[in-house]
């Protein structure tokens, strides 16, 4: 059984939130920059392809403890959106649309970090037996 299965998943996505963040946070910093077009990050393809990525450790003996192959894990792919201009100058960041995903994205890490919290007090519980 392996007790860090449902934890890996978790993982990536607080690390995709973390990147749509940066990705945010870079297109409002870019405003009003000439020509500047948008980034996204898409948690919905990033956490399915966490939840699809099954790795499986060699094991020599039955008592051995599971692990993921650290070199195998996802990359975050971030997306340039090339299909609008909003602005005279080029620029597409419409800053209601990036403060809104600013505010979804808080949403998300903090239900992240919530569910990963939570997996941690089962696995603590089950390790004291109280």
């Amino acid at each position: 059984m392996n007790v860090f299965k449902s934890i890996n998943p978790l993982e990536q996505a607080l690390n995709a939130s973390m990147m749509q963040q940066r990705t945010v946070t870079s297109n409002i910093s870019n405003v009003d920059t000439p020509n500047y077009k948008r980034q996204t990050v898409s948690f919905q393809d990033n956490l399915q392809e966490a939840m699809n990525n099954n790795f499986q450790s060699y094991k020599s003996n039955p008592k051995h403890v599971p692990f993921s192959n650290e070199t195998n894990r996802s990359n975050t792919v971030i997306k340039t959106d090339n299909s609008t201009v909003n602005n005279s100058n080029g620029n597409n960041v419409d800053m209601d649309v990036e403060m809104a995903e600013l505010a979804k994205n808080q949403l998300w890490y903090n239900a992240m970090i919530e569910k990963t919290n939570s997996q941690f007090r089962d696995l603590q519980t089950a390790i004291r037996g109280s």
